[in-house]
This record gives C-alpha cells, sequence and structure tokens, in this order.
C-alpha cells in the first residue's frame, strides 16, 4: 500500500524542502512519545550558567537489563528528537529516518534502545513538538525571553546535556552514537568527549571540524536575520518577529543543501521571456516564487535567535573542541564509520574525507562508504535506506 504526503520542511543542517515523496507504508506503525528532560542547572563550555534547562527527547524499543543495548540518535540543524515512528498512527508521516529505524530495520528496535533528543537552542521553538531551552526562553532572572543574553552554545554543550540525560537512564555505555548533518558533529563530539561510554561512531553527512569555507558559508545564513530592521539586535519577541530575514536565511540554505538535480526537477518550469519578468525587476520568477513562498510557509515556526545560534555552535566546531582536528580525533577509541554525500555542496565530502585520513595516520581503522542520490546533502535523509546493509553490518559487529 502507498500513501503520498507532503514534506513541507526538512532542515538538514538547515535545508527548507518542499517536495511530494511517495512512502511505502509499514505495516505496523512504531509508536512513540515525546519526553521532557530537565537540568536545575548547566554550565556551559564558555562558562556561562544557564537555569530550568529543558530539552524534549524520545525512545524506540527497550531498554535491556544489563543496559548496554543503547543506541543514540543526534539530530540536524533544524530537526528535533522525533527521528522514526509516530506519535499517533493518523500522523501524516513519520521521523525522518523512520526508514533505518524501526523493527527489524537497520538500527532494529526488537534489538536496540534508541534514544534521541532536542538540542538546546533547537531551530524551531515554534513547533508544538519541541523543547528546547535557548533565546526564546524566559530567562528567569528577568521574567523576559533570553534574547542575546543566553549564553553561546556550542555542539560540545549539546552533547553534554545528552550526557545528563543518558546518565539518567542509568546507562554506561552507548552501543553507538548515530547522526546525519549538525547531528554527525554531535556524534563525532560523543566519541571524542567520551570516548570511555561510546563503542561505535556513525557519521552521515558530516565533518570532523568547519573549515573556512563552510564557516563563510555558514554566515550567509546568519546576514538576513541580522539585516532585518525587526530583528533588533535579538530584542524582538514584545514585537515583530524578522520574518523577511528569517525567509531569505531559509531560501539561502535550501539552495546551499539540495542539488540542482532535485531542484531542477522539483522547481516549476519557466516560459521563455515571461511577460511579468520583462515588465519590472521586482517581479519574481517561478523558481524563486517556488523558493520563497515555501520558505516563508515555514518561518513562524523557526526562532531567529535560535538559527543564529546554530549557525555560531557549527561554526565553532572542531572535534573535542581540541587545537586540531588530530589532537581531538585521538581521543576516539570508538569504532568509526563515515556516510558522506556524493553530490553533497553542503558539507562537501573532502571534510568527511579530511577526519578518515587524520584517523588512519593516527593508526585508527575507520569505514567510509559514500551515498549516492540526487538530492546532494539532503541525501543523508532520503536516500540513506540505500547504505542500510552497510550500517546495520556496522552496528551489529
Amino acid at each position: 500500500m502507498k500513501t503520498m504526503y507532503q514534506i513541507m520542511l526538512c532542515l538538514s543542517s538547515g535545508i527548507l524542502l518542499v517536495a511530494s515523496l511517495v512512502n511505502t507504508a509499514q505495516a505496523d506503525t512504531l509508536l512513540t512519545e515525546k519526553r521532557v528532560f530537565t537540568l536545575p542547572e548547566y554550565t556551559t563550555v564558555g562558562g556561562e550558567t544557564i537555569t530550568d534547562v529543558r530539552v524534549g527527547w524520545e525512545t524506540y524499543g527497550e531498554l535491556n537489563e544489563a543496559r548496554d543495548n543503547a543506541i543514540l540518535i543526534t539530530h540536524f540543524f533544524s530537526g528535533n528528537s522525533h527521528a522514526a515512528g509516530k506519535y499517533q498512527e493518523s500522523d501524516a508521516q513519520p521521523g525522518y529516518w523512520d526508514s533505518i529505524i524501526g523493527p527489524g530495520k537497520a538500527i532494529d528496535t526488537n534489538k536496540y534502545f534508541v534514544i534521541s533528543s532536542d538540542t538546546l537552542v533547537n531551530a524551531n521553538p515554534n513547533d508544538p513538538n519541541v523543547i528546547t531551552t535557548g533565546p526564546a526562553s524566559i530567562n528567569p532572572a528577568t521574567s523576559k525571553p533570553y534574547g542575546l543574553d543566553f549564553p553561546v552554545v556550542t555542539i560540545g554543550d549539546f552533547v553534554h546535556v545528552q550526557h545528563a540525560l543518558v546518565s539518567s537512564l542509568g546507562i554506561e555505555k552507548l552501543h553507538a552514537v548515530v547522526g546525519a548533518s549538525m547531528g554527525s558533529l554531535q556524534a563525532i563530539e560523543w566519541a571524542a568527549t567520551y570516548p570511555d561510554m561510546v563503542e561505535r561512531m556513525v557519521s552521515v553527512i558530516g565533518a570532523g571540524a568547519m573549515d573556512a569555507w563552510t564557516i563563510m558559508s555558514l554566515e550567509q545564513w546568519a546576514q538576513p536575520i541580522k539585516n532585518d530592521p525587526n530583528w533588533n539586535n535579538g530584542d524582538y519577541y514584545e514585537g515583530e518577529a524578522p520574518l523577511d530575514g528569517v525567509t531569505h536565511t531559509l531560501a539561502l540554505i535550501t539552495q546551499q543543501a539540495m542539488h540542482p538535480m532535485i531542484i531542477n526537477q522539483l522547481a516549476p518550469k519557466q516560459e521563455t521571456l515571461p511577460a511579468k519578468a520583462l515588465e519590472s525587476v521586482t517581479n519574481n520568477l517561478p523558481a524563486v516564487d517556488w523558493l520563497f513562498n515555501a520558505s516563508r510557509a515555514r518561518a513562524s515556526v523557526a526562532d531567529a535567535n535560535h538559527l543564529l545560534y546554530l549557525v555560531r555552535a557549527n561554526q565553532l566546531f572542531v572535534a573535542g573542541h581540541e587545537e586540531t582536528l588530530k589532537e581531538g580525533l585521538a581521543k576516539i577509541t570508538a569504532k568509526t564509520l563515515f556516510m558522506p554525500a556524493a553530490n553533497d555542496l553542503l558539507l562537501k565530502p573532502y571534510l568527511a574525507k579530511a577526519a578518515v585520513a587524520e584517523l588512519k595516520e593516527l593508526g585508527k581503522e575507520p569505514q567510509y562508504e559514500e551515498i549516492s542520490g540526487p538530492w546532494g546533502h539532503l541525501d543523508g535523509v532520503y536516500t540513506i535506506q540505500s547504505k542500510a546493509e552497510t550500517l546495520r553490518e556496522f552496528i551489529e559487529n
């Protein structure tokens, strides 16, 4: 039986996508629920303290008696903890990696207890299924939203909060940590920061460190927000939100992260010399309207400050927060698998190759396999099932 559904948003490392996809429905629906994890206070990598920290999380499968069958899934830039299954059978679509997480799938929930949590400063705090502390949260000291008073956070901070969550469940070893895009950064950070706890690490469409090119690309996502007058230096929560800036940011991310092959298939075709285009340079072309209208449709779910904080967390990333990538990777004792997308124009395969090369120089034995497909960066979400057996074999051995 096949069902057609409309995906309105997928921000993999921040990708807005509007596309109709045909999905083969599973005979049995994996059901889950969103839970809340809280910390009375947390001290960031930068030395600032955040009180009343809250993040959402969900699980699939059951924790065994030995508490040694747990797999942690770390999510992408605008994703959240909804990695698989549905909250209700009537939900239009399941979590983003439902094709590889579930009973009998590559990450088999008949064998493993799978945990997934929202990050701090999640991109979409206005989504009712997202629970996250960030700039839009109320500062207990002022009873107003933090805005830019919220401390700068890093990928390491996301991982430390996840560590507190995992530890609260009595889990001392993770069978694996698996993540895509920004989630891959978290997976590597887990392996570098808590090497005695991580047995396997899978980096999908990721990197071991940000280079100058990628840092510049990420800054392009921040500038439209900063240049929107309504942003008001982050103080907009009692006024009009900078939706123009957020819309432009989401549109920029889309084009950087989707490959031309898929964009050219999905975008509306343009007639030769459209009359509206000849009338004025202010009239948009069909493909531009397609991109920006889709971005605008989701802009209100996102939060401008949260997007800026996520950009900065990604810009600051190097494994283990060490001086060099090699120093960070030297801490890793886990088995590692790197799966970049061959056509990725956002986190290009050379970033994963650099991490693999460093690991080999350190005498380690990383595995490397590229994902082929037309989606570009999004192949790490939509084409991941093509690597299901690679993933299954790595996790089970």
